[in-house]
């Protein structure tokens, strides 16, 4: 299979690895013509994982994404989420047609509140069973590193799912499949939004016990969104080797309707405490690769919000997330006192020691 990858960030460039490091010859989109040609000089990313070093004789280097898509197969998606309107929307409406979309991305389209699954079916006709996402507890820097790592790809369409996940397995890469497409993407929107409270609470100079109790509520609230937002088979501390049945609920948010449904995948049913879901929250509020958690340590320590991501050198996706699910919530309506403490914060200009001071009173 013929692959292309939008997005030459950390994580496009963690993917490119892999799939270069598996034989694959893949076309790859930069925006820079600079980096290109410093990339096929110097074999590695001038900004992004440095270390990572390429055959260039396996890269098809260019700045066209419709030339990526064009000549691929299947196209990741590795562009952060409040850019992708801008590099896609000047495409032609019939350009992933017989294609298959991996988003890689671990947030929603600002201003539209919507999943970039939704997005592409709206502007560009791409069916569900044609759309996949990779998501798991996999920073990039360690992906770089060749550190053991765990990758699951999600999609109704079993056999794709299989075949792409095989696509991406290596000696340090393990990867899962399941067919929960939408509580995957809705957990890994979720998680960053907690990964941003972690850092606050860092920068806040709270201790560790706190941290584990903020992370463990965390965790039974985005499980607790999930279960009300429709998403089934929610179970933890076991896993059950069988087919379970399916279930779909409409929620309209502002007009737009979202079909959320979920079946179990070939490794089990959904498994809220397995690596996608509880080991992904997890990592990205621990670690100090996460640059969720860097950017709300800056908000604990005094930074505004402005000056915050000025100092990041990559998008955290939690920022605009936490406004998106905020809103997206108004219509599911489930209880979320740490997400909403998190927006408010970074939106609505409540001082960041009076926003945790509100979640204190919430934690069990």
């Amino acid at each position: 299979m013929q692959f292309g990858i939008l997005g030459s960030g950390s994580w496009g460039t963690a993917l490119a690895k892999i799939l270069t490091g598996n034989g694959q010859s893949i076309y790859w989109w930069n925006r820079s013509e600079t980096a290109i040609a410093y990339i096929l000089k110097r074999f590695h990313n001038p900004q992004y994982l440095s270390l990572v070093h390429f055959d260039v004789s396996r890269l098809h280097l260019t700045i066209d994404p419709a030339e990526v898509i064009l000549n691929s197969e299947c196209i990741v998606i590795a562009i952060p989420s409040a850019y992708i309107e801008k590099v896609l929307q000047v495409l032609s409406k019939d350009i992933f047609r017989g294609k298959k979309v991996i988003s890689a991305i671990k947030g929603m389209l600002p201003g539209k509140n919507i999943l970039l699954n939704e997005y592409l079916k709206k502007e560009f006709d791409v069916p569900l069973e044609h759309y996949f996402a990779v998501l798991g507890p996999c920073h990039a820097e360690e992906v770089a590193a060749e550190k053991l790592s765990y990758l699951t790809f999600s999609g109704i369409d079993e056999p794709g799912t299989h075949e792409l996940a095989a696509a991406f397995k290596t000696d340090y890469i393990n990867t899962l499949e399941n067919k929960d497409i939408y509580g995957v993407q809705f957990a890994a929107v979720l998680k960053n939004i907690y990964a941003v409270g972690s850092g606050m609470a860092h920068g806040l100079d709270y201790g560790d016990n706190f941290l584990s109790v903020l992370i463990a509520n965390s965790a039974d609230e985005m499980a607790g969104f999930l279960r009300k937002a429709g998403i089934q088979n929610i179970q933890v501390g076991s896993i059950e080797h069988h087919l379970a049945s399916s279930a779909s609920l409409s929620v309209s948010s502002g007009g737009y309707s979202i079909p959320l449904t979920s079946t179990s995948g070939s490794t089990g049913t959904t498994n809220y405490a397995a690596s996608v879901y509880l080991g992904d929250l997890l990592v990205t509020c621990y670690s100090p690769h996460s640059r969720n958690r860097s950017f709300g340590n800056m908000i604990g320590k005094g930074y505004s919000v402005k000056v915050a991501q000025q100092e990041m050198i990559m998008v955290a996706e939690g920022y605009n997330a936490s406004k998106c699910m905020y809103l997206l919530n108004q219509a599911i309506k489930a209880e979320m006192p740490i997400a909403d403490s998190i927006y408010s914060i970074l939106w609505e200009n409540v001082p960041v020691q009076d926003g945790f001071k509100r979640i204190e009173v919430t934690l069990v």
